[in-house]
């Protein structure tokens, strides 16, 4: 994501060490939503200065992805419950994403794969500065479709054994 420039707001935020890493041990989605539940209550209530951004990590659940998606209608259920709806939101990402009209191997769906099933959580005012501050956010869609299709399939793959290498070796 950073390495590609995909996400041209999180350099930032890593530099300044202001993403939370979760890996949850969920085996279940009863337990990812309670997992899930808590880390929504920790970055609504976190100063700014001390955490932006939130990746919850779930590699023991949801990895069929038509699941996962079906439970992206839980996680925004929760956000409502919660009264966070406009304060954060769930950025969605899995091994195996893939976008409505697209065929599964598409390179378009390497934005949103991860090495495990995450969900990403976001302060909503970070969003709205970050795009703010950058010119033509609109485009960045296109920029990623260009750069991942630049990369090519092996590009990618290569890549993604890369970072699973690097998950496993604790880097």
């Amino acid at each position: 994501m950073i390495g590609l420039n995909l996400c041209p707001f999180a350099k930032a935020v890593q530099a300044k060490n202001l993403i939370r890493h979760v890996c949850s041990p969920a085996r279940d989605t009863s337990a990812l939503r309670e997992a899930l539940r808590a880390e929504l209550q920790l970055l609504a209530a976190a100063p700014l200065e001390q955490v932006e951004t939130t990746l919850l990590v779930h590699p023991w659940v949801l990895g069929d992805f038509l699941d996962y998606n079906d439970f992206l209608d839980e996680a925004d259920a929760l956000l409502r419950e919660l009264d966070l709806e406009g304060t954060l939101q769930i950025a969605s990402f899995h091994p195996r994403y893939q976008f409505a009209g697209t065929l599964p191997d598409d390179i378009e769906n390497a934005t949103n794969r991860s090495p495990y099933p995450t969900l990403h959580l976001l302060r909503e005012s970070s969003i709205e500065r970050a795009v703010a501050a950058f010119p033509e956010p609109e485009a960045i869609f296109e920029t990623n479709q260009r750069t991942l299709r630049a990369l090519g399939a092996p590009g990618w793959a290569k890549l993604q054994a890369r970072c699973l290498r690097d998950a496993a070796l604790g880097r």
